[in-house]
């Protein structure tokens, strides 16, 4: 594992807008060719829900337009459209989806993108959605805290069950946050729990184990610093996830020595001590560990068990 070097300035600079960018993109290699009458992947998985049993959640990536964000680690766009998708593609990615998977209790809409930014999905076509969600419990869609607003009320009036809304929060850190090019700061964060919240939406967030430019052991202590964050706002459920290599930019941060991503053994602490709070559902993603040679199948087949239970088990 390669050791982070301390920066004390951005190799993006301060800048938030044009600069972080044209870096970014400048890295970039080239998108996934996708259908915008298809999403890109469609799976069923369990996960534990707020009212502690274990449901099956109907996932569909939809296929839309990029989202305006760049932020530095992200690597979604890769299956995004340059152009916005017309009205009614969007239902049609859905109930095609559903076709091709067997009943589930939830669904989640993820979108690489902002579920409420109108070049993703046209307002137009929210009461379609929701009336091919009326048959699930809740629906769990993603967007980014600026675009929080009025039209995420609207879609939830329009739904038979619940909503849920996930957030990047990503970190707390001070200066990595505004590093990572998410146009966020933490009170845009704050301001959206409260909003949803306000309006009977509840929240998860997505927090980074060992984003660019922390060492391992501050990736743990920052990671950890963010759970308590969210949940202090209110947030029902954490998702951790390793930050990963694949979009081009990352790979020039790990060129540089800015970069690595987390052990197992920082990312493991790190659900521990989420599990550990009590303050709301934690979920590891396990997609990079999956992948992970240092991760054996007794430790994959743990944190599945830990991701479903929500109680921590000791490793062997």
């Amino acid at each position: 594992m390669p050791t982070v070097q301390k920066s004390p300035l951005s190799l993006l600079g301060r800048a938030i807008g044009g600069e972080g960018d044209d870096w970014i993109v400048a890295h970039r290699p080239p998108r996934n060719r996708v259908s915008p009458d298809r999403p890109y992947a469609w799976l069923v998985e369990p996960e534990p829900s707020a009212e502690g049993r274990v449901v099956d959640i109907a996932t569909l990536f939809l296929t839309n337009r990029e989202c305006p964000f760049r932020c530095l680690m992200c690597d979604l766009w890769k299956n995004t459209l340059e152009d916005s998708v017309s009205t009614r593609q969007i239902p049609e990615q859905i109930r095609w989806g559903l076709a091709q998977l067997p009943p589930a209790q939830h669904l989640k809409l993820y979108n690489s993108s902002n579920f409420f930014d109108t070049a993703a999905i046209p307002p137009a076509d929210y009461g379609a959605i929701a009336e091919l969600a009326a048959p699930f419990e809740r629906v769990i869609v993603e967007c980014h805290p600026r675009l929080i607003g009025r039209r995420c009320k609207e879609f939830r009036g329009m739904l038979a069950g619940d909503m849920e809304v996930a957030l990047g929060l990503e970190t707390v850190h001070p200066e990595v946050l505004p590093r990572l090019n998410k146009q966020m700061t933490l009170d845009d964060f704050a301001g959206a729990v409260r909003s949803l919240r306000a309006d009977g939406i509840a929240v998860r967030a997505f927090v980074l184990v060992r984003p660019p430019f922390l060492t391992d052991e501050e990736g743990l202590e920052w990671a950890c610093r963010s759970l308590d964050y969210a949940f202090s706002l209110g947030v029902a459920c954490c998702s951790l996830i390793p930050t990963r290599a694949g979009n081009g930019a990352m790979e020039e941060l790990a060129r540089q020595g800015l970069f690595a991503p987390p052990s197992l053994e920082t990312s493991e602490r790190a659900f521990e001590y989420g599990l550990g709070l009590g303050a709301g559902r934690v979920l590891l993603d396990l997609w990079n560990l999956e992948h992970d040679p240092t991760c054996s199948r007794e430790s994959l087949t743990r944190l599945r068990r830990m991701n479903l239970s929500q109680r921590l088990e000791s490793r062997s």
